[in-house]
């Protein structure tokens, strides 16, 4: 009991004394969308998307995370709508996002769009006292759990190519508290920043290797600036293999394969790098998208993004 006290308590420092971040994936590159709306309809298909992750295994309370996902461009015009859902759970919390998104792109050169896009978003958000088992039960603050809505919006702009891609959003423009306690926010919201990039490179004349180097920098402020590196390859079109390092936090491996024109499926394992990797065995992350493509069922777009 000691132990699930002590993990539950350690999980919420994080969250009181530093700002609250989004939800964060290692394969991030395959569903954009969560980060930058205006990613909405740009593989020319529409995309539904889910994703699990458990991260930090064994140790009580950890976070776990649920994704699901929809976007889609719109026949004969510029513009891409979706719609998201994010179920997060750590420790005696648990958030529900709800987002719609909306993009508009322009021809900004022969090879590349300018897309921008909207968010909205719906967060409902609990806390549930009791799941820190209080010495007084009979304290009446902790009789009921702290059940809050907040809206908000957000915003971002993606400028992309069959070959690379540069994006920058912010998902959540209005800094929101999620748990009040004697009039002090002690679990708040921030603006989360997100700058992210890759290229597509051919490693044979054939194509039939492919690599991608991509960046996600994401800043809040009262957070440490965190930074994902990855590095992925492509054979023949179906099989991807990769790894990625979160600076400072998690090392990770990727995989991927393309089961048929439409269904892909990936795996990711991080490993932390701090001293926390004493207390679990690593996170897992896995996602399954599936998509309807126009042009008889042709991929339009590389599958790496």
């Amino acid at each position: 009991m000691k132990i699930k006290f002590l993990t539950v308590a350690i999980l919420l420092i994080g969250l009181v004394s530093t700002a609250q971040q989004d939800a964060q994936f290692t394969q991030y590159m395959y569903n954009t969308i969560n980060i930058n709306p205006a990613y909405a309809g740009s593989r020319d298909a529409l995309s539904v998307f889910g994703l699990y992750r458990t991260q930090w295994v064994g140790l009580d309370g950890a976070p776990e995370t649920s994704n699901l996902s929809v976007n889609t461009p719109i026949s004969d015009t510029n513009l891409g709508v979706g719609l998201s859902f994010i179920n997060d759970k750590i420790g005696p919390t648990v958030e529900n996002n709800f987002s719609a998104d909306i993009s508009y792109s322009i021809q900004a050169s022969a090879t590349y769009k300018l897309s921008f896009g909207i968010k909205g978003t719906a967060n409902l958000f609990n806390l549930d006292i009791n799941k820190l088992n209080p010495k007084d039960q009979g304290d009446p603050k902790f009789q009921n759990a702290a059940n809050t809505f907040s809206p908000n919006i957000g915003a971002g702009v993606y400028l992309h190519s069959d070959k690379g891609y540069i994006g920058l959003s912010v998902p959540n423009f209005i800094e929101t508290n999620r748990y009040n306690n004697n009039d002090v926010a002690i679990y708040k919201e921030k603006i989360n920043y997100y700058l992210i990039a890759g290229y597509v490179f051919n490693l044979d004349h054939y194509q039939y290797l492919k690599f991608k180097p991509a960046v996600l920098t994401k800043m809040v402020d009262g957070a440490p600036l965190q930074v994902d590196l990855s590095a992925n390859f492509l054979f023949n079109d179906k099989f991807t293999a990769g790894v990625s390092y979160r600076w400072d936090a998690a090392l990770s491996a990727m995989a991927g394969f393309q089961i048929s024109n439409g269904l892909f499926l990936g795996y990711a394992y991080d490993r932390e790098t701090t001293k926390l990797n004493n207390y679990n065995s690593g996170s897992h992350e896995i996602f399954l998208r599936f998509e309807f493509f126009k042009n008889n069922g042709n991929v339009t777009n590389p599958r790496f993004f």
